[in-house]
């Protein structure tokens, strides 16, 4: 039995939820995003939220009942508060701008620049003092992540000086230089 399956999902009072068949949509004051369940797993709208629960008990449709739930717990607060990732550049001359409304550019010790293209449903802001700050906001936590982890693997921070784009607060394991 899948325990966070087991739990509804709540609607907080500012989103509407509307159930039709397989397809959950969800509108709130950020957007609005819709999930399509897998077959194995259906959906009712109740009073504590939206419950989700398995068709049979196949060992299929229990793995799919918690992944569903989770993705409309997902959209749930996508919808309301929305999802941001924090990207910084570090590095002498690594900077970001953007260069149009949908294309980031970023120069991170190539020959040329990159560019970029900003998907939409994804918003992108450069900031800092050196342009080194990068933020990915958007309401789809699925689409966020991607857009992060591709300019992330532009240049990714290498552990002997540590220069590259990295998420706010990881860590990079330093490793020590070639003796003589």
């Amino acid at each position: 039995m899948s325990r966070i399956g087991k739990k509804p999902v709540p609607v907080p009072a500012s989103v509407t939820a509307t159930v039709a068949g397989q397809t959950v949509k969800l509108k709130g004051p950020k957007g609005e995003l819709q999930f399509t369940l897998p077959e194995k797993v259906r959906a009712e709208n109740g009073a504590d939220g939206i419950a989700v629960s398995p068709v049979d008990d196949s060992k299929e449709a229990r793995a799919l009942w918690g992944m569903s739930r989770t993705m409309l717990a997902n959209l749930v607060k996508g919808v309301t508060d929305g999802y941001s990732h924090t990207l910084e550049i570090q590095g002498v001359g690594f900077r970001a701008q953007l260069k149009a409304k949908d294309q980031l550019q970023l120069t991170v010790g190539f020959s040329h620049e990159i560019l970029h293209p900003i998907p939409a449903g994804v918003d992108v802001k450069v900031g800092g003092a050196k342009q080194e700050v990068i933020t990915v906001s958007g309401i789809d936590k699925q689409l966020v992540g991607q857009v992060a982890a591709e300019i992330r693997s532009y240049r990714p921070p290498e552990p002997y000086q540590g220069k590259g784009i990295r998420y706010q607060g990881e860590y990079v394991f330093r490793k020590e230089g070639k003796k003589k």
